[in-house]
């Protein structure tokens, strides 16, 4: 498994629709990624479970990814929760 402990950015400031965009990065990954916060652990490929889960700027989360290409995909979820190109 993979871990990052991060603080979101305003992802809603950066992308145009900044949940389906969230959902279509951690698809593009085979591994399991979740998504944690102290109250709640939701599936990184499920739109209703990012809906629900608010990745709104300034929340603390875990990301965490198990599979082939878990690294990768940590990578990925965090350059885009952090707003980096």
């Amino acid at each position: 498994m993979s871990k990052q402990e991060i603080v979101i950015e305003d992802i809603a400031n950066k992308y145009e629709n900044p949940i389906a965009e969230l959902v279509r990065v951690a698809c593009q990954f085979s591994s399991t990624i979740i998504l944690a916060d102290d109250a709640h652990r939701v599936n990184a490929k499920s739109i209703m479970g990012i809906m629900a889960f608010k990745p709104v700027g300034g929340k603390n989360v875990s990301i965490e990814a198990t599979g082939e290409d878990e690294k990768a995909a940590v990578e990925a979820m965090t350059e885009f929760l952090l707003c980096k190109d």
